[in-house]
């Protein structure tokens, strides 16, 4: 594990005392705070001061459906794709503005404004992601208005705001739901503030046996995930010379899932789309997950705040999940075996189980100088990280015989598969400036980062040989420029370019960086209860990235290896529009989620992750279309509402013309009502899938993932 330590707070003191000689004399103003600190969007009104695309789901918003899948929340904001696995959210895979979905690696995920990938640098693909029923507010910001962040900047970024501490002396929550397929919830929270001293402490369990049944077995197919967060917060006096505020986050988090890449032939989706291979009735993901994170402001004067964040994930996790059949990869025929076994087994199979075992640790330091200079608001970022990926895998071999039972007949020995650690290093700075000129605001940026990524891999478990090193060093500076211009108050014009980057991987010292220009134009307009905007955008790719993993079906020598792609580009369109019509005792709130994808390879090309691929043909995994349509009755004490959620055909290979074994288009509606029973007491009534749709989610190592089916659920909630 990465052992150099941190000289805490050394960053925050260097930056402190370069600027402190600037600040204006003490003066009471609005104090610094660590809420505004975590918050990407920080003290700003409204998402409408932000030039670029930008968009805020509130704690109301969040609560509207309760979700605990973090996919479908995400599915109001255009522009987002995401790509279903498990049915539950469990394995988030979320893309923006084409950049592909494949474990959400493309997308800068956080947590109270820190990084929260397990290793966002060496192994970005997040088989872990914050628990988003949890979450109290999310944000999300593309093209031009992500170029702060790092390292992946050409799709945008998602920001998770955890439990903050109440204002309240004393305030709670109780939520507790339950549902078919044994899915159960119990959320709770309590928290208080008094002068100088607040606390909250939220406990979050969510559970379910699974809607799949695996075939002539009673194996579980479902899961249980923990999550308890703690914080403390200490401030000043308000009148101090300099306010500050000290907070304290601790966050524990473990999951135990029978989950699979086992999907299914075509024939068996048409019939028994529900159903699982008996020789996947081992598979079991099991996880742990601890963040630490230290929270500082200060109010240097009237016009300097200072926010430091020191962070710290170590996440565990080993999904032993089948690998081959009778020594055929699931990609390679693997599946068509096991499929053919459950129909007639004649004879005993053998199964390679693989004990996917790997240790995350990513951790660093984080600082931002505001400045306000008036017409001028700008802020002054550091950051160094540090990141780890360490596999040591093996494989256990398993007789499956014709009563569909699996016996253990070889033990792996942990290290064979694979013994390697993938590490990253990175120093980032970043300059922004808000300028405002009458009715225009010009955001201008320059980001900086310099990196080494590094890989040490293994031939003997014992690591007592010198291992084979390969390491990347490298540097880039990221220019954006974003322009907003207010025509009218209800109307804003916005306008940007940035340069998108992604980090070659580790153990490919040949791979290039991901680069590319990246441009959106739009307007908003908001008045009263009708709010709506368009953004139109282009990414210009130089070179796009693939990274291989198990889930995109790569050959095992291949897993980790990254491809180029060379030029590619993707354009389209991104639209909202809400407003809520009002009928006296009676409101009808309705909203409106569209984004239309054009995308296109531009160069010819033969890869392990992308197979062949000709200059002209689409992206797979990005659908053209995407609508989501929401309306909703809400009256004094009960409110429901009707979501209808559209994903267009997708190609899963890249291609041109007739889409061949494809994803079909599909439309899926939620429903979720709810009723006042007391002033701080309420009972509600959802269904995910109203329509009982049967939809593919995905096509993963040549086989069929299927979407959750109806599932009704009962929930009962007071606030104290």
């Amino acid at each position: 594990m990465l052992v150099k330590p941190f000289r805490l707070n050394l960053v925050s003191l260097v930056v402190a005392s370069a600027f402190s000689s600037l600040a204006m004399a003490n003066g009471t103003v609005d104090s610094a705070s660590v809420d505004e600190q975590i918050s990407i969007f920080g003290n700003k009104n409204s998402v409408n001061e932000v030039p670029g695309s930008a968009h805020l789901l509130k704690q109301e918003d969040l609560e509207k459906f309760n979700y605990s899948d973090i996919m479908r929340t995400l599915t109001s904001v255009p522009g987002v794709y995401v790509l279903e696995e498990d049915g539950y959210g469990l394995r988030a895979n979320i893309g923006m503005r084409g950049t592909g979905q494949n474990r959400s690696e493309k997308v800068t995920i956080m947590e109270d404004n820190v990084l929260a990938a397990p290793a966002p640098y060496a192994a970005p693909a997040a088989y872990y992601f914050p628990t988003a029923g949890r979450m109290q507010q999310v944000e999300v910001l593309k093209g031009t208005s992500s170029a702060m962040y790092g390292p992946r900047t050409t799709g945008g970024v998602v920001n998770m705001l955890s439990r903050q501490i109440p204002e309240e002396a004393l305030a709670g929550q109780l939520n507790v739901q339950a549902g078919q397929d044994g899915f159960a919830k119990l959320h709770g929270f309590v928290g208080s503030q008094g002068e100088n001293l607040g606390s909250v402490f939220e406990v979050y369990r969510y559970q379910a046996d699974g809607f799949k049944d695996i075939n002539h077995s009673d194996a579980d197919t479902g899961f249980v995930k923990n999550d308890v967060l703690g914080k403390v917060r200490y401030n000043t006096d308000t009148d101090a010379d300099f306010y500050q505020e000290f907070e304290f986050k601790v966050k524990y988090s473990d999951e135990d899932s029978d989950d699979t890449y086992m999907g299914l032939t075509e024939a068996d989706y048409n019939s028994e789309p529900y159903s699982r291979y008996s020789t996947s009735q081992k598979d079991n993901m099991a996880t742990e997950h601890l963040q630490l994170q230290f929270n500082h402001t200060i109010e240097l004067s009237s016009r300097f705040s200072l926010g430091t964040s020191v962070y710290h994930n170590d996440f565990s996790r080993n999904w032993y999940k089948t690998s081959k059949v009778n020594g055929k990869s699931l990609g390679s025929g693997g599946i068509e075996i096991a499929a053919a076994h459950d129909i007639n087994a004649t004879e005993t199979i053998t199964v390679d189980v693989k004990a996917n075992n790997r240790d995350y640790l990513s951790q660093g330091i984080q600082t931002v100088l505001d400045a306000d200079f008036d017409a001028h608001q700008l802020k002054f970022g550091v950051r160094y990280h540090q990141d780890e990926m360490d596999r040591y895998q093996w494989v256990d071999k398993y007789d499956l015989d014709t009563n569909y039972h699996m016996t253990l007949t070889s033990a792996g020995q942990p290290g064979t598969d694979s013994n390697r650690i993938d590490s990253g290093e990175a120093l980032a700075l970043f300059v922004h400036d808000e300028w405002t000129l009458g009715n225009l605001i010009v955001n201008a940026g320059l980001r900086y980062e310099d990196m080494k990524l590094a890989r040490k891999d293994w031939e003997t478990p014992e690591r007592s040989t010198t291992p084979d090193y390969t390491e990347n060093k490298l540097d880039v500076v990221l220019p954006s420029l974003a322009l907003a211009y207010k025509l009218t108050d209800d109307l804003v014009l916005l306008g940007g370019v940035q340069k998108g980057f992604a980090p070659p991987s580790p153990g490919n010292d040949e791979a290039s960086n991901e680069e590319s220009i990246n441009y959106e134009l739009g307007a908003r307009f908001s008045q009263d209860a009708l709010s709506a905007e368009a953004t139109l955008f282009l990414s210009d790719y130089d070179n796009m990235h693939g990274n291989c993993t198990e889930s995109q079906n790569c050959a095992d020598e291949n897993i980790g290896q990254q491809y180029n792609a060379g030029e590619v580009k993707i354009s389209g369109l991104e639209f909202k529009l809400a407003y809520a019509i009002d009928f006296g005792d009676i409101s009808m709130p309705i909203d409106l989620t569209y984004t239309h994808s054009q995308t296109e390879f531009l160069t010819s090309f033969d890869s392990d992750f992308w197979g062949g691929v000709t200059a002209g043909d689409e992206l797979p995994y990005v659908a053209e279309n995407q609508l989501q349509f929401v309306i909703g009755l809400e009256g004094d004490k009960w409110r429901t509402n009707l979501l209808a959620r559209y994903t267009g055909e997708m190609r899963t290979k890249a291609g041109s013309g007739v889409v061949e074994e494809g994803i079909d288009a599909h439309t899926v509606v939620d429903l979720v009502a709810s009723y006042d029973i007391a002033k701080n007491q309420q009972v509600s009534f959802s269904v995910d899938n109203l329509l009982d749709e049967s939809y593919m989610a995905s096509r993963t190592h040549g086989s069929i993932m299927v979407g959750k089916p109806l599932t009704v659920t009962l929930g009962y909630r007071v606030n104290f």
